[in-house]
């Protein structure tokens, strides 16, 4: 006989009323995660302008309808689009993400915790400030857009310290998907029961198979995913924000929950409560538009190319690499197998080795045909294997260190070894700030160049590289910087 199912509706999961309190009740005090936001702000904006030079990303920009302009709509940066808000947020989530260039946080789960400024929140806010202005209310600041940013970044990273959705197939993207629908349902000032109906929406909603990551099926959706997740996650905040009733136990109901449905039975574990954690410690992609796991890698590639020219060799004379590296990198992108896209070529580590080895650079167009096609890459590229450090991989998981080690030696066909090379920490990581921090202003300033006169440029600097006065110009001013 069949057991009986209680009907009875249950109190929220602790994971949506964590989720819940933490935008609405956690006080921000942490001037170390506001001063990584707005680094955080101008790289993510920066990346968005650079992946304006791409043919690909530019077609899917620009209003569902053509020629559509929306009134008081939000504007997307380094484009002349005024959009609804969600239209809006997949724009400028596609850009941000387009080159793989933008903020990364790495644990069980890996993810680019960024992109949800880069969509939902900047445009909600944006739209909410000029609707206010419209109606002769007080528009948000930027620094409600930077609060937003630390509760988003630590809502996904949270989350992602000890629960791996990359192992049943799940991709990061839900996360990004449940951060923003979080911070924008606060953004639109729902109730704390209204933000928990907002975040079951998101846990119940479709999600997206890892499958347009990995090989054999490795494509350009991976650069438009998290747009799409940002925008609908916004979406979902505007669907609650109508009264539409949530789901209490989305995750921890038996057979049909989240838990039992797509996490193998698993309830989702926390290391620790939220904060402003994850903002401190997000890692910064400054000099490499490569997977974050390659970026210790691409560093000693680049020390390798000149040690061979001081040796007067080239690659040529190569018989063999060994990339001494972490469980994570092997799991993701070791793989030898051919390389049919840019998105396959930016997710394999030994193409992203090979390109600094033989050229002395990696940098976006790098993956593209023209240079793929030089065969002393994949000739290099054969001659790469990986192995794994657990010493490597044991500092990867450790909260303190958080480091993403690799190490290059190359032998020669001359029977010579030349001394590795280990990097463990990358430009971008927290020890490293105060390397990073001046190359990812150089970064911001190199993107802007790309797009903007030298008097907007100086304008948008003016305020971007000021506390203060950032976080106190009104949200649609600010984006008013941007528009060409």
């Amino acid at each position: 006989m069949a057991s009986h199912i209680s009907n009875v509706r249950p109190k929220p999961a602790q994971v949506l009323t964590d989720i819940a309190d933490c935008v609405i009740g956690y006080q921000m005090k942490s001037d170390l995660a506001y001063a990584a936001a707005r680094n955080c702000l101008i790289d993510t904006l920066g990346c968005g302008l650079e992946a304006l030079e791409y043919p690909a990303c530019l077609m899917l920009l620009g209003p569902v309808v053509q020629g559509t302009v929306v009134p008081n709509g939000a504007k997307v940066p380094g484009t002349q689009f005024q959009l609804d808000p969600l239209q809006a947020a997949f724009n400028i989530g596609v850009m941000v993400r387009w080159l793989d260039f933008n903020d990364t946080w790495l644990a069980a789960e890996w993810g680019h915790p960024s992109d949800n400024v880069g969509g939902s929140i900047l445009a909600v806010a944006e739209w909410l400030s000029r609707t206010a202005v419209a109606a002769g209310r007080t528009p948000l600041k930027m620094r409600d857009v930077l609060t937003a940013m630390v509760k988003a970044h630590e809502i996904q990273g949270c989350i992602a310290l000890e629960n791996s959705f990359n192992k049943v197939g799940l991709d990061h993207v839900v996360l990004v998907k449940v951060a923003t629908t979080a911070v924008v349902a606060q953004m639109l000032g729902l109730t704390r029961d209204e933000i928990i109906n907002a975040v079951s929406l998101a846990w119940v909603d479709g999600q997206s198979l890892r499958t347009y990551r990995l090989a054999p099926n490795t494509g350009s959706r991976k650069s438009w995913a998290a747009g799409d997740a940002t925008s609908r996650g916004g979406r979902l905040a505007l669907i609650a924000k109508t009264g539409e009733m949530g789901y209490p136990s989305v995750l921890t109901a038996k057979t049909w929950g989240f838990h039992d449905v797509l996490f193998k039975g698993r309830p989702f574990e926390f290391q620790r409560p939220y904060g402003s954690y994850v903002m401190e410690n997000v890692l910064f992609k400054i000099s490499f538009p490569a997977e974050f796991h390659s970026q210790t890698g691409v560093e000693a590639a680049m020390s390798l190319h000149g040690a061979l020219k001081k040796a007067d060799k080239t690659t040529d004379d190569v018989e063999k690499i060994t990339i001494r590296t972490h469980e994570a990198c092997i799991r993701i992108i070791d793989k030898q197998d051919p390389l049919n896209n840019p998105a396959d070529r930016d997710h394999r580590i030994q193409y992203m080795v090979a390109v600094p080895l033989i050229f002395g650079r990696l940098t976006a167009a790098d993956y593209e045909d023209r240079v793929a096609s030089d065969p002393r890459i994949d000739a290099l590229r054969a001659k790469i294997v990986c192995v794994e450090d657990p010493a490597f991989t044991k500092d990867y998981h450790d909260s303190e260190k958080r480091s993403i080690a690799n190490s290059l030696t190359v032998r020669l066909k001359d029977g010579t070894t030349l001394p590795e090379v280990v990097v463990e920490y990358p430009i971008g990581h927290k020890r490293r700030r105060g390397d990073g921090i001046p190359l990812l202003e150089a970064k911001f300033r190199t993107n802007l160049a790309r797009k903007f006169p030298a008097k907007q440029q100086a304008a948008i600097l003016d305020v971007s590289l000021d506390q203060a006065k950032l976080e106190a110009m009104p949200v649609n001013e600010y984006v008013d910087l941007y528009v060409i």
